[in-house]
């Protein structure tokens, strides 16, 4: 089975580690490397900082800005550092005056043709082009301002500025060979050269899974999500409506980071008492729905396999927006293999202006539903038309990234670190640990399969009998057993790693019962719409945060939710019932990607 390579998603920066040595001399210190590592590789293994900016470790390689231009004793010209292997007696200079003009240079061009408007761009605070131009002292810029015009729907999810892109090609390179989605293209050449959507298709009509990736790992502000705070704000100051916001599992390993915290410093509780400053009537946990989602599932699932003649295998996971939307542009013939559940998001929508609506005694129309979400394709998933079963309003009016919430925050002026922790609200707002795994990839699989054992045997495993599904690699498969009978299961995240899953099925190279997809390469932690990751090994980070609290949650079974089981006595009546169906689930044909009418 081939599998693919994700080297980069544990931060790996000697990746080509591997053949016989070579010694070679980088700014007078000897250095010892291996044959096949680039100059970068081995001046980083050295601890010598070459500059880069269209670089990304084991994404792209390109060499197209030159910054990591340096100087190697017999050749006349420079030499990017990112794509050149080292040879053995290579004398090597990284800063000297040839190089180091030419650096210069370079950026600056790149700046000519930058809509530098740093002090209103979502990056100003974390731009890579701009803290090297800092870096190099570059106070004045030598060349005519030429920037390129653009055209871009403004109520897409995501939001693309040519006028500030650099080419470097990173999302043509993450978009292309992790994510097998091919939105982005390099069009024309030379100095007419410029990316945009394949083939000129206007965004609107492409197969976008709005996972967001590429704008994770654009060094500038080029893409960016359509900023909804000002609708937030808005029903925040209108007496009318009564605000309601949930907060997504994966927000509480990263929100932080913009503040210059630690987790220690600033778990969920801290974050509450931010939203309650911000304005928000009722601050909910999307755990709840999280456990709410696995009730549904793990019971869908368990009705399948008792019907196993009549439904199309494996069950797919469908609590990840972008991964469906992907599945329906890519595979639309696959599409009953979804699980029908809505997300956790969509659920809690419905249960606010549904049940919740009943607790407070209001009208569900004055009810204004806010999610915080790591990831842009959430807030295609709100605004699907059908998304809209409590009271015929959408089940959940506006998602904000965690991006989006922070500037929200800091808008506000807050004193995030002076902040007194404050709980959740009730009865939403208690989540189990196996709801807040579901931030990291196989989470949602080991939650569901804890509570889809219960359900057959009436008893709890053991509540790490399923850790054989957890960690960051692209594709995991695993069997266990549910009541006597195997259940073969297999996670991926990230879109390269579906397609090549959804190939073997396809080409009968594997069989499962139940599989798990995430677009992003790891999960939600590192989800489209996370903070900028300012270090490589951030999915370790963030996912020991989300396993760290479930080891630690007094509940680690969804079925064992308090509010889950009010939820459920008072409303619902149990899993998959009639009013469970109606508010809960949801048919994935009832809206369409823009080539289904193709297929």
């Amino acid at each position: 089975m081939v599998k693919q390579d994700t080297s980069f998603l544990t931060g790996s920066t000697d990746a080509s580690s591997s053949g016989a040595q070579v010694n070679l001399t980088i700014n007078g210190i000897a250095v010892s490397a291996y044959r096949n590592m680039t100059i970068l590789a081995a001046a980083n293994k050295a601890g010598i900082k070459i500059p880069t900016l269209c670089f990304f470790w084991n994404l792209n390689d390109i060499g197209s800005c030159r910054v990591c231009a340096v100087e190697v004793d017999g050749f006349e010209q420079l030499v990017s550092a990112c794509n050149n292997l080292v040879q053995d007696g290579m004398v090597i200079q990284t800063n000297s005056a040839k190089a180091r003009q030419a650096r210069r240079l370079n950026v600056e061009l790149l700046l000519s043709q930058h809509d530098v408007q740093c002090s209103s761009c979502v990056r100003g605070g974390n731009c890579e082009l701009r803290q090297l131009a800092n870096d190099l002292n570059i106070i004045d810029v030598r060349f005519e301002k030429q920037t390129e015009s653009f055209d871009w729907p403004e109520d897409y999810p995501l939001i693309r500025e040519a006028s500030k892109c650099i080419k470097c090609l990173r999302c043509i390179q993450i978009c292309d060979n992790i994510q097998a989605s091919h939105i982005w293209d390099l069009r024309n050449r030379a100095t007419r050269s410029s990316v945009g959507v394949r083939d000129a298709t206007p965004i609107k009509s492409s197969l976008c899974a709005v996972c967001g990736q590429c704008i994770n790992h654009c060094p500038v502000g080029a893409l960016r999500e359509r900023d909804d705070t000002d609708r937030v704000l808005a029903a925040i100051n209108d007496p009318e409506k009564i605000t309601v916001v949930q907060v997504a599992p994966s927000v509480r390993t990263s929100w932080y980071e913009d503040f210059g915290l630690t987790f220690d410093a600033a778990k969920p509780q801290r974050l509450v008492a931010a939203l309650r400053q911000v304005g928000f009537n009722y601050i909910f946990d999307t755990d709840f729905s999280a456990d709410l989602t696995i009730m549904e599932e793990g019971s869908e699932l368990l009705a399948r396999v008792g019907a196993a003649d009549k439904h199309p295998w494996p069950m797919f996971t469908s609590c990840c927006p972008g991964w469906v939307r992907w599945l329906k542009g890519h595979h639309p013939e696959m599409i009953d293999n979804l699980s029908t559940a809505k997300s956790p998001q969509q659920m809690f929508g419905a249960v606010t202006k549904s049940y919740y609506a009943d607790v407070l005694g209001v009208d569900p129309k004055r009810i204004f539903s806010v999610s915080i979400m790591p990831c842009l394709a959430k807030k295609h998933e709100c605004a699907i038309p059908n998304m809209n079963d409590a009271c015929g309003d959408p089940d959940v009016d506006i998602a904000l990234t965690v991006r989006e919430m922070n500037r929200l925050i800091r808008s506000t002026f807050i004193d995030v670190p002076g902040l007194v922790d404050e709980e959740f609200d009730s009865p939403l707002g208690i989540g189990t640990g196996a709801g807040e795994i579901f931030g990291a990839t196989g989470g949602v699989m080991e939650a569901a399969l804890r509570s889809a054992y219960f359900l057959a045997t009436g008893s709890n495993p053991d509540p790490d009998a399923f850790a054989d599904v957890r960690g960051l690699q692209g594709w995991k498969e695993a069997t266990f057993d549910l009541n006597g009978a195997p259940v073969r299961v297999a996670i991926a995240s990230g879109l390269g790693n579906a397609e090549k899953l959804i190939a073997a099925i396809k080409a009968g190279e594997v069989h499962y019962d139940f599989v798990e997809i995430m677009a992003c390469p790891g999960g939600c932690i590192a989800g489209g719409g996370q903070p900028i990751p300012g270090k490589l090994n951030f999915r370790t980070t963030r996912s020991n945060v989300l396993y760290g609290l479930d080891q630690q949650n007094q509940y680690r079974f969804s079925h064992e939710n308090p509010s889950i089981t009010k939820v459920y006595s008072e409303y619902f009546g149990a899993p998959l019932s009639e009013r469970s169906h109606h508010l809960l689930h949801t048919n994935h044909r009832l809206w369409s990607m823009p080539n289904e009418d193709e297929q």
